[in-house]
Formats: structure tokens, sequence, C-alpha cells
């Protein structure tokens, strides 16, 4: 869900990672260069470690981020409520909608 406090980002047609190459219409990132970003990100301010970057903010095996994220109003992640293992998958709404056609098919 949207943060009144955060600018509206608008995208510029060319990939945010700073590669140089152009993004789809309405993108921000050219395929893939999201992560490339996240990492890139990741490796400058948290000494190149996914859980140093989670320690540092506070998450880990006995904090979990992704249930945070489900209980927070902040973010629209949900639980797939189809899943038989506890945690079921966790994502966005619309990861989570494709997670169950391609897992949880009916018929």
């Amino acid at each position: 869900m949207p943060n009144d406090d955060k600018p509206r980002l608008i995208p510029t047609g060319n990939c945010w990672c700073g590669c140089g190459r152009e993004a789809g219409l309405g993108k921000f990132f050219a395929q893939g260069h999201d992560k490339t970003a996240e990492s890139a990100l990741i490796a400058l301010k948290y000494e190149g470690s996914v859980p140093h970057f989670l320690h540092a903010h506070g998450y880990g095996p006995q904090h979990s981020v992704t249930e945070a994220a489900i209980k927070s109003k902040e973010t629209d992640w949900v639980e797939c409520d189809e899943c038989t293992t506890t945690p079921g998958y966790r994502g966005a709404k619309a990861s989570v909608a494709k997670h169950k056609r391609i897992y949880h098919k009916k018929g």
C-alpha cells in the first residue's frame, strides 16, 4: 500500500540500476535488473550479505521478515491459504495469485 511520506516515482524509460538500457513502458528496470540493483545496494551498505542486511533491520530466524510483511498494513503481502506447508507460500497478492495458478490448479 502506498505510503504518503514517500515521493511518487515515475519510470523514465531507462533502467534504474544505472546500466543505461531501456526499460519497458511503465517499468523502472530492464528484466532482472531490479535484483542487480538490490544486490549492488546490499554489497555497498551491508557487507554484501543478505543475512547482514536482514540482521541490520532486526530480522532473522527468530523474527520473520515475511511474517512481518504479512502482518503490516504497509504492504499487500499475504500467505497462500491453499498450501499444506506451514508457513505457506508468502508474497505480494499478485505473486501469491500466480503461485496458486501454477501449484494449486483446480480440476
